[in-house]
Formats: structure tokens, sequence, C-alpha cells
């Protein structure tokens, strides 16, 4: 099987351990819109039951399948559009195994 993200495509198995780390930047007339968007898109992923955590440049999130999260990421551009914005910068990182991967918890734990 292969998934075409953008410009990367997944060979293979993808009901894998996944994280992802999504910054959106909406296009918008001002700050307090683009808060407002950007808020919009963490209550999504808030409301998706996955694990997640909010830091001030991207929020990470933790699934138990790619699928499941190129499906939270494709809703998350499309709320961005749903509240108007003119278009979206999506920043993404990836991260899959087939076993199990680094949590969150795991990653930054320590630090908190």
């Amino acid at each position: 099987m292969h998934v075409r993200i953008g410009f990367f495509v997944l060979k293979g198995e993808i009901d894998m351990k996944a994280s992802m780390a999504i910054q959106v930047l909406p296009v918008v007339e001002g700050d307090r819109e683009v808060v407002r968007i950007v808020d919009a898109v963490i209550d999504l992923i808030a409301k998706s039951g996955l694990h997640y955590v909010v830091g001030p440049f991207e929020t990470t999130v933790e699934g138990d399948s790619m699928d499941e999260i190129i499906d939270l990421l494709r809703a998350c551009e499309k709320k961005v559009m749903e509240e108007g914005a003119e278009a979206v910068y999506c920043y993404v990182k990836l991260s899959h195994g087939k076993e199990s991967i680094l949590t969150i918890d795991e990653k930054i734990g320590k630090y908190q």
C-alpha cells in the first residue's frame, strides 16, 4: 500500500503507532484572528480523543495508526478554511513505527 502525503509517499503497512507535530498558520488579517482560528483547531484536536500536548509553536498528537493521524491533519486544514482563512500554511512532522514509538511523555516528561 502507498499513501501520498504532499511530496512524500509512505510505502507498506500504515497501521502503526504514530505521532504528529502540527503547526497551522491561517492567512487572515490580524493576530487576534490567527489566534481565534488556531484555538478552533486545538479544540478540534481535543475533541478527537487523541492524546495531545499544546506547545507555543505546534501541537503534538499521538495515535494508534498513521491513518488516524492523517485524517486529523486533513480535518485541521479543513477547519482553518471553514473558520474563514483565505489560505493555510501547515507545517507537519510525522513519526511512526511498526511496534511503538516514543510517547510524548517519554520524550518530555522529565522536564514537566
